[in-house]
């Protein structure tokens, strides 16, 4: 149909000065009828188009149409999810200012007062509700201009999820991709499922997406608890976000949500008395703006990086992932609370210290993971979160001290001693070049000749130089780089003694060979990143393990070092109630500038270090791995780690066998023997000489004293 205006010739009159008159201005008749007939043919264009979109081309545009799948699964973002190895969220990389909440949270008066301020014959069309479209066009003309639109709840869907996707700015084609996603989302969602899809999407102003977001930026409370008042002032805003917030203009606001509430009472979902009960209501708004809680964890520092070298640095922007790390929350929490609290109390500690330096704090890291399949279980980079301060766990690298002594016994059983070879614990020296080093005993201590096992409990240095002297060196760099030390080595005499530089990470790693039966693996953080629509993006399966150590050296050493635990430099651990098999080292560096504590169990392997990022001793110079680094890894494995005391002992393997053996010399044990020990051997090296020390009762021996001996035997006091 046309409709025939007026024309108006300019020329048809003069105005008195003799120039050519302007035309007169057309009536507002004309006018108003331009107006309208543009308004209509917008609109007949629109219908005419999802008509031939949904019927004749099928598609939306070049791009393509969502497919029934993209539309069943897609999720709206809550920014990248990094999750731990149970499904627990942990943090995100991205975040938006939304929370996705099911339909059945969301209260039934706050889904009816959006249904009847957006679209009041939701249930009732199927993406384009035709009444409201003539209704809107008949409006439309009355008003003599575009006074309301006729977008229902499925369409305002499709143009938030999937038509943002093909145009950026309001054209025709977008109207045309927006009905036809409309048309397609209704046939592979139930209105419900629209419903809850819509209260999820919609923008609600102040950042915030969702009824979730917005009611705790605005009320300060979830959805579920909104008063009908509250609920009402939310389905204000969606025609104006930044225009009907109450934190904008309190007054204008609250006209909005009474007319919300009038609606609901129009509509039936409530009565006119409740509605202006609800009216009489104050506008109260939370003082503080909601965010979203951003752990600054070390963790989520470690996984960024891990995420942008494997899918590149502008993986995120694209949508969500989700990421599934080894990282188990309760370790990782209460590895976050063992270092800052033992850096609290180190700080202390200083302070009391007579010469203590001012300052910047102490700085620790810990890390902790799996022998079994080299999964980490906590990463702790320093004392506090900082967002993307140093990793200490990953990068710092420090003298480990005594803490690399395991790597020369382990060198030193291979090479054919055992548990109870004699070594002399006197001052050492040994010469290089044209000077001498003599490396002495911490307190300058010396027990004389003792066994392999008690040397390495009171982590003598003068003996392990001795046996790093014995086996040579180069061997002991040899089982360090196996078992997973990756720095660069010299094979020098003070190697032994721990004068090298590793990361946390490195040496967690290299120790749990000695856990596990003498296999190195490779350590995981991540197991595999999801696309928002579950593909998988990239997956890190555990790598077969590589056999580094012969599995009767590992189970010796392992033996020696729960020595260690139980009654040597490292008994703090059991002083705080640390229980099961716990085997481990303690570690201190010259003037106690870094104190260590590495220890495992067949299920865990975790270091602890201290020390400032500028090296300076610690305490004084009084500092020691088991008085300052045992605590925290103590109260990290009681706390975090509670199925360790029920780990199953470590077994031997075949080619051992055990022996009786006087503690103090190695020989076979007498039922005169003090001290004895149930020490384990290579088949063919296990002592065959009883012990002749004690080959009778001491002067002045009883029968009482024989019981208690023998009791001592027995039960091992």
């Amino acid at each position: 149909m046309r409709i025939a205006l007026p024309v108006l010739n300019p020329l048809s009159r003069l105005r008195k000065n003799g120039r050519r008159p302007r035309p007169n201005p057309e009536p507002p008749s004309a006018n108003w009828m331009r107006r309208q007939w543009r308004s209509l043919s917008l609109l007949g264009a629109a219908v005419l188009g999802v008509t031939v979109f949904d019927v004749w081309l099928g598609t939306c545009g070049f791009d393509g149409c969502p497919t029934p799948g993209d539309i069943r699964h897609y999720r709206p973002p809550e920014g990248s999810r990094v999750l731990d190895r149970n499904g627990r969220l942990i943090g995100r990389l991205t975040y938006v200012r939304r929370v996705n909440v099911p339909l059945s949270r969301v209260p039934l008066f706050v889904r009816q007062a959006f249904i009847a301020t957006e679209d009041r014959r939701f249930y009732h069309h199927d993406g384009l509700d035709w009444r409201g479209f003539f209704r809107s066009v008949l409006r439309n003309v009355e008003a003599g201009g575009v006074r309301q639109g006729f977008s229902t709840i499925t369409m305002q869907v499709a143009r938030n999820t999937f038509a943002s996707d093909f145009a950026t700015r309001r054209s025709f084609r977008r109207k045309l991709i927006e009905l036809r996603i409309a048309r397609l989302i209704e046939r592979n969602l139930d209105k419900n499922e629209i419903l809850e899809l819509y209260l999820n999407v919609i923008y609600l102003g102040n950042g915030t997406y969702g009824v979730e977001a917005a009611s705790r930026d605005l009320f300060g409370t979830s959805v579920e608890h909104l008063t009908l008042a509250q609920g009402a002032m939310l389905a204000a805003l969606p025609k104006g976000p930044s225009w009907y917030t109450p934190r904008r203009d309190p007054a204008r606001a609250r006209a909005r949500r009474d007319l919300v509430l009038s609606l609901m009472a129009r509509e039936g979902y409530i009565s006119a008395s409740r509605a202006r009960s609800a009216a009489a209501q104050p506008l109260e708004v939370a003082r503080e703006e909601w965010r979203p809680s951003q752990p600054n964890s070390y963790v989520i520092g470690a996984v960024r990086a891990l995420v942008d070298s494997v899918l590149g640095p502008d993986a995120l922007d694209d949508g969500d992932v989700t990421i599934y790390t080894t990282i188990d929350a309760r370790a990782q929490s209460a590895a976050e609370r063992a270092v800052r609290d033992q850096a609290a109390a180190i700080d202390r500690l200083q302070r009391r210290a007579r010469g203590a330096h001012g300052g910047a704090g102490i700085q620790g890291a810990l890390v902790a993971l799996d022998p079994r399949s080299g999964d980490l279980r906590a990463l702790v980079g320093g004392r506090t979160n900082d967002p993307g301060g140093f990793d200490r766990a990953l990068y710092a690298r420090r003298q480990p001290g005594s803490a690399f002594k395991p790597f020369v016994y382990a060198a030193a059983l291979h090479a054919g001693f055992t548990p109870a070879s004699l070594v002399e614990d006197e001052p050492v020296e040994v010469q290089q070049g044209s000077r001498v080093w003599s490396p002495g005993n911490f307190g300058d201590e010396y027990d004389g000749p003792i066994t392999m096992r008690r040397a390495l409990m009171v982590s003598s240095n003068a003996a392990a130089v001795r046996f790093s002297r014995a086996v040579g060196e180069p061997r002991v760099v040899q089982v360090a780089h196996a078992n997973g030390i990756t720095s660069q080595l010299s094979a020098v005499p003070s190697i032994a003694l721990g004068a090298l530089e590793v990361t946390p990470l490195e040496l967690v790693d290299a120790y749990a060979p000695f856990a596990n039966g003498g296999v190195h693996v490779r350590t995981r953080l991540v197991r595999r990143i999801d696309d928002s629509d579950g593909s998988v993006l990239w997956s890190n399966p555990v790598t077969p393990p590589d056999s580094v150590l012969d599995p009767r050296d590992v189970f010796q050493l392992t033996d020696m070092l729960r020595s260690v635990v139980d009654a040597g430099t490292g008994r703090t651990v059991r002083d705080l109630g640390a229980r099961g098999p716990i085997a481990g080292k303690t570690g201190t560096t010259n003037d106690g500038n870094d104190v260590w504590f590495v220890g495992y169990t067949p299920s865990i392997v975790a270091g602890v270090w201290f020390g400032y990022d500028t090296p300076r001793p610690i305490a004084g110079g009084g500092a020691t791995g088991g008085r300052l680094a045992a605590p925290a890894w103590a109260r990290f494995y009681v706390n975090g780690w509670p199925q360790g005391a029920r780990d199953a002992p470590w077994q031997p393997p075949p080619g051992l066998v055990a022996r009786e053996i006087d503690a103090a010399n190695g020989e076979l044990a007498t039922e005169w023997c003090p001290v004895t020990q149930l020490e384990w051997f290579r088949v063919g090296t296990e002592p065959t000489q009883y012990c002749e020390v004690h080959d009778g009762p001491p002067e002045g021996d009883d029968i009482g004293t024989r019981i208690v001996n023998a009791l001592r035997r027995i039960f091992k006091f």
